[in-house]
């Protein structure tokens, strides 16, 4: 993004100056029908400019330095070309902890918070759950989550992909549970051996041949094994489902994310693997969304 205001542009700040770049960038995003474009635009020039939002809105006429006008072009073109927003901040926070993220990982979501609220529900006491394992975790953000609230839990955590597993250890590290929980590549809990109090998991549940209808940040920029739950969407309910009367501790608990619309068949699917659901916690949005399984 270079140059002066289009003729006729609403951009009332001088070219250069934080104001033009917002108002820019703000149109730009709002064409390629990006949600939420002024609070996008602000987010990619505080990164760029290494300073916070409301150092951006205090002083809208201050200059935009060169190397930071340029890092922000960069930073807004890879954005229009739908590259999520976390991303290219390299961060992303969830259960109000920062999380690196990485296109190796599927992007902390707010949704998947309600499998953290699930877990605390159906184990009140958390003095009591020692052992917390993470099928597919990912950035790790579910497993480090729960380690914040079970104060006396180790965690283990497994993806079948080594850069995700490589993540969560780094996130560990800087969040500062590295001697907590331990991160290896594993497919699901195959190798895995003795039990857990908690098991928790968000699996890819997508149905293959609706992943090209996704949204483009998503479809193009996230990576497809944390998406693809094979023709029914429902392939990884049932390697981790099988696995779980083995994995479980006497009163242990598993909560497993589901997609919209899955509850009914991921608790046949559990029913028919000596599991009872328990309760079921819906989403902000009202979408039953944290299944949670006790051995039969």
């Amino acid at each position: 993004m270079s140059g002066g205001p289009d003729r006729g542009s609403a951009c009332a700040d001088p070219a250069g100056t934080v104001g033009f770049f917002l108002c820019r960038a703000g149109q730009h995003l709002r064409a390629a029908a990006i949600e939420s474009p002024r609070l996008e635009a602000r987010l990619l020039l505080a990164h760029a400019m290494g300073c916070r939002q409301e150092d951006l809105l205090r002083d809208p006429r201050a200059p935009v330095p060169p190397a930071a006008a340029a890092g922000f072009a960069d930073l807004l073109r890879r954005r229009l070309d739908h590259v999520p927003v976390a991303q290219l901040l390299g961060v992303q926070e969830f259960w109000s902890l920062p999380f690196a993220v990485s296109p190796a990982t599927l992007i902390p979501r707010a949704d998947t918070e309600t499998l953290v609220e699930a877990a605390l529900d159906a184990l009140p006491d958390r003095a009591a759950v020692r052992r917390i394992l993470d099928l597919g975790t990912g950035t790790g953000c579910l497993l480090l989550a729960a380690l914040t609230e079970f104060p006396a839990a180790t965690g283990l955590g497994l993806d079948r992909v080594p850069d995700a597993a490589a993540l969560a250890r780094d996130n560990a590290r800087r969040l500062g549970l590295a001697g907590r929980a331990a991160f290896a590549v594993a497919d699901w809990a195959a190798p895995v051996a003795g039990r857990f109090d908690l098991v928790l998991s968000n699996p890819p549940y997508i149905e293959r041949a609706a992943i090209p209808g996704l949204m483009p940040e998503v479809a193009r920029h996230e990576p497809a094994s944390a998406l693809d739950g094979g023709k029914d969407g429902l392939e990884a309910y049932r390697a981790i489902i099988a696995d779980l009367p083995r994995l479980l501790a006497p009163g242990g608990r598993a909560v497993l994310e589901l997609g919209q619309g899955q509850q009914p068949a991921v608790a046949a699917i559990a029913a028919a693997g000596r599991l009872r659901p328990l309760l079921c916690r819906a989403d902000l949005g009202g979408v039953p969304r944290a299944l949670v399984l006790a051995a039969a």
